[in-house]
């Protein structure tokens, strides 16, 4: 039974700085005041940064912060992905492939913005699984009051299935499924983005726990990513009565771009009841590919440069009433590359259900006997 030791870090700013805050603002009443005539006035700039870097700086009418220093809590995850080729001529064609949900369980110990824990496949508790079918997910995610993080990294196994085709032989059914090891995807990137109605809006409320949201509100979203992805589809693993009829424009061998975009969305926390927060966000980006292709026709290898729309979703229930805690979240990626009469669509996902407590109250919220 195969087990992984795995670093989950949630960038809860909010914690840490609002503690600091509470503690200046505390020593700032017991000492006296000095006169203003002699204090430095700072730069414009200095003052815009510092307001800029202080992430304690919310509405408390819409948001309040964890009063706990420690956490426990029992995760499960499971990882989703397809690909789907397509090519419209000589006759519109599409070949969609995704292998079986990968699914681990875990028990994680929290310290302010540190997770750490064990999670296990649970394919290797109910059956044996060859590890070389297998692939590698990373995923990231560090969320604080005005700013986000997204790491991940992703190479497949070769247990992936055609689940859905379209175009051939009227003869294929509807349901027809075949494994195939023809396709293997290594992506690796990066993502920015800032929250704008950062003093009413929290995003740890709904992904990480280290906030509460008490009112409704909403916020636009902006950001920057970075990716490489590299397709390796070898078509002539296929069936053979699907590569007799297939577009020439299907058999590319080998693909390598890299996606620069840049993103605008929205996002809303909705309060339905008391402790209870619902989160949507959806952030449609522009991005620019530049890819290398090495196609089965008179093209031959080539460069290309193309704008295409990508989009990125999160979603989250929680109860949280700030002792203990019970919800699931899904964040998804989805991309899209097209060239002359080859197209790829592929997205990925993680839903992950979990439930803890948290315990050890804070100084500043003990009560003073």
């Amino acid at each position: 039974m195969g087990k992984r030791v795995i670093l989950y870090l949630f960038l809860l700013f909010s914690l840490s700085l609002q503690a600091q805050s509470e503690e200046k603002a505390l020593s700032t009443n017991d000492s006296t005041r000095i006169d203003s005539t002699t204090v430095t006035q700072s730069s414009p700039f200095k003052r815009a940064i510092k307001k800029f870097m202080n992430f304690s700086d919310f509405d408390t009418l819409y948001i309040s912060p964890n009063r706990y220093n420690y956490a426990l809590m029992a995760t499960h995850f499971s990882n989703f992905e397809y690909y789907s080729v397509t090519s419209e001529q000589p006759q519109p064609q599409k070949l969609s492939f995704s292998p079986n949900p990968h699914n681990k369980i875990g028990l994680y110990f929290g310290w302010r913005w540190i997770f750490l824990g064990w999670s296990v496949d649970v394919d290797d508790i109910y059956r044996k699984t060859n590890r070389k079918n297998r692939g590698t997910e990373f995923d990231l995610s560090l969320y604080s009051s005005k700013l986000g993080v997204d790491i991940f990294y992703r190479r497949t196994g070769n247990n992936y299935k055609i689940h859905k085709i379209r175009g051939f032989s009227e003869d294929i059914p509807s349901n027809y499924s075949e494994d195939f090891s023809g396709i293997k995807v290594d992506i690796k990137g990066l993502n920015l983005y800032y929250i704008f109605n950062n003093r009413k809006f929290s995003y740890p409320a709904a992904f990480s726990q280290s906030t509460n949201q008490r009112r409704n509100a909403g916020t636009f979203i902006a950001g920057f990513s970075i990716s490489k992805h590299h397709l390796d589809f070898d078509y002539t693993e296929l069936p053979v009565f699907l590569q007799q009829t297939m577009n020439p424009g299907m058999k590319v061998k080998d693909i390598k771009y890299t996606n620069a975009n840049i993103s605008f969305g929205y996002a809303y926390n909705w309060v339905f009841a008391r402790n209870c927060l619902a989160c949507l966000s959806l952030t449609p980006a522009i991005a620019y590919k530049a890819s290398d292709v090495d196609a089965e026709t008179h093209e031959g290898k080539a460069w290309y440069g193309k704008f295409n729309l990508d989009f990125l979703l999160r979603a989250g229930v929680v109860y949280n009433n700030g002792k203990y805690f019970v919800g699931t979240s899904f964040v998804g990626k989805n991309y899209n590359y097209h060239r002359n009469n080859f197209s790829v669509d592929n997205g990925f996902g993680t839903l992950q259900i979990y439930a803890g407590f948290n315990f050890n109250l804070r100084k500043e919220y003990r009560k003073k006997k």
